[in-house]
């Protein structure tokens, strides 16, 4: 904890007087173009890995990157959405798994959270991408971990379809949502691309798009 404290001294001091003119900005106002959907893994920081400012990001964490469908969503994770994209006006929504995801190796071995039924519940959550990983593979082990990360992110965004406010939204063209994936080790995103229906490299996935993404 005293590095920590020890850092907000050093923000004040240094960081916050060098960019004043930005933080008086944000003051009062403050328009993200991106609602980031990640992990709360600590090892993942979204505005250092796209190299963001304060404002530029809206940003929800969780174990697993997990988004309830919305008809069992207990009320929070919806909510903090729809007040993204209906009020705040994010045109972009990133939903970002990660390698090593502690919460994936979770869903894999169902009985690692049996004192803790609230996580096992959250992880329920989580148990259909298992599903499709045994499909591919005939079997969901700690091999096929970055599989599951990755058919995880694909079903988070499945959930998120289930969302009222995002289903309209994305008929009338208002949104786009992505689905990434960051290697901690390597310092790479891949990006789900929707034509060659598989994750790849971001500049592979959006070279042909750039003019189009805002």
């Amino acid at each position: 904890m005293k590095k920590i404290i020890a850092g907000l001294k050093r923000f004040k001091a240094n960081n916050f007087n060098d960019r004043k003119a930005l933080f008086a900005n944000l003051a009062n106002n403050h328009n993200p173009e991106v609602l980031f959907i990640t992990c709360a893994d600590s090892r993942i920081d979204p505005n250092l890995i796209t190299q963001s400012e304060p404002g530029n990001l809206f940003v929800i964490r969780n174990a697993g990157n997990i988004i309830p469908p919305h008809r069992q969503n207990d009320g929070e994770i919806s909510a903090t959405i729809d007040y993204a994209v209906a009020v705040v006006g994010v045109k972009h929504i990133v939903v970002c798994g990660h390698s090593d995801c502690n919460a994936m190796k979770g869903v894999l071995n169902t009985s690692a959270f049996n004192e803790l039924p609230a996580v096992q519940s959250w992880l329920d959550h989580s148990r259909a991408a298992v599903d499709s990983v045994k499909i591919k593979f005939g079997q969901a082990t700690l091999n096929e971990l970055n599989e599951l990360i990755k058919q995880n992110v694909l079903l988070q965004i499945k959930h998120l379809k289930t969302n009222p406010v995002i289903s309209s939204y994305l008929l009338t063209n208002q949104i786009v949502i992505h689905a990434w994936i960051y290697d901690i080790g390597s310092g790479t995103v891949e990006a789900f691309d929707e034509n060659k229906k598989a994750f790849v490299s971001v500049d592979e996935c959006y070279e042909s798009l750039n003019d189009n993404l805002g």
